[in-house]
């Protein structure tokens, strides 16, 4: 427990000036003060999110996927009785936290676009298929490997036009087998952006594109190039970060499958 406990008492019935009370009162909490001397968290835990399709880090948008972590050092094995803390995974799919208590953690990566590893089925029960649960001494790292819902792949360069708009071409394909998995998809989106950090999470708007598709028709774009331009033309002479997230109907997160930002210089 780590806490900062404070204690003062005067006693029934006491009578005390103004000025000596203040100053007892002062002294009371001064001297009997306990100060937190725990020592503080130093261990490392870092690791990679795996896509099963491409063996590559998995793309995401910075804020979309987390890891979550129960610390079982205080808890049961299971987790059920332990509140978790979550780790944040950047966009490259990989992640590092330096300041972690040192203890037995269960650990495993939600809320992305991918089949879950951790979830609760229609009859209330909790599966389980791919948590992992380690000691953090030092420098702990893990990997995780999960199965995206769709997989994104670039087909050749990002094109820059003589307008200064850009065509991108990608292929997209489903990234699970898994039936209960499979979803309609319902969208793609070239997001264009100038940092790095391009995706849903941090975007422009007056050129990035979005084509979306009702019921069952964007399943067709299954497996074909597909081509997609920017609305508007890049107008400054800089960097630009392009790159395509396609996203099914998984009615929970409705998060994109990206592929690997590219650079399109202006000149």
């Amino acid at each position: 427990m780590r806490r900062i406990i404070n204690y003062s008492w005067i006693g029934k019935g006491a009578w005390i000036g103004k000025g000596l009370l203040t100053g007892m009162v002062i002294f009371a909490a001064a001297s009997c003060t306990k100060l937190d001397n725990y020592t503080g968290p130093k261990e490392t835990l870092m690791g990679t999110i795996i896509d099963s399709s491409t063996g590559q880090p998995l793309q995401n948008s910075t804020g979309d996927l987390r890891l979550t972590a129960y610390e079982l050092s205080w808890g049961t094995t299971t987790g059920n009785t332990v509140t978790p803390e979550y780790f944040n995974i950047k966009s490259d799919g990989t992640f590092i936290n330096t300041k972690v208590f040192k203890g037995k953690y269960r650990l495993y990566p939600t809320d992305g676009a991918f089949v879950p590893i951790v979830y609760t089925n229609s009859s209330g029960a909790q599966v389980d298929s791919g948590s992992d649960t380690v000691d953090v001494s030092g420098v702990k790292n893990v990997v995780f490997k999960v199965s995206p819902f769709l997989k994104v792949e670039w087909v050749g360069d990002p094109v820059l036009n003589a307008d200064k708009t850009v065509t991108v071409s990608i292929k997209i394909s489903r990234g699970t087998a898994v039936p209960d998995r499979i979803f309609n998809v319902t969208d793609i989106y070239l997001f264009i952006s100038t940092t790095p950090y391009d995706g849903n999470g941090s975007f422009d708007s007056k050129l990035s594109n979005q084509v979306s598709y009702s019921g069952t028709a964007g399943n067709l774009i299954l497996g074909q190039t597909v081509a997609i331009s920017s609305k508007a033309a890049l107008g400054a002479s800089r960097p630009y970060y392009v790159r395509v997230g396609a996203r099914t109907a998984d009615n929970v997160n409705k998060r994109y499958n990206y592929n690997v930002p590219r650079q399109v210089n202006v000149p």
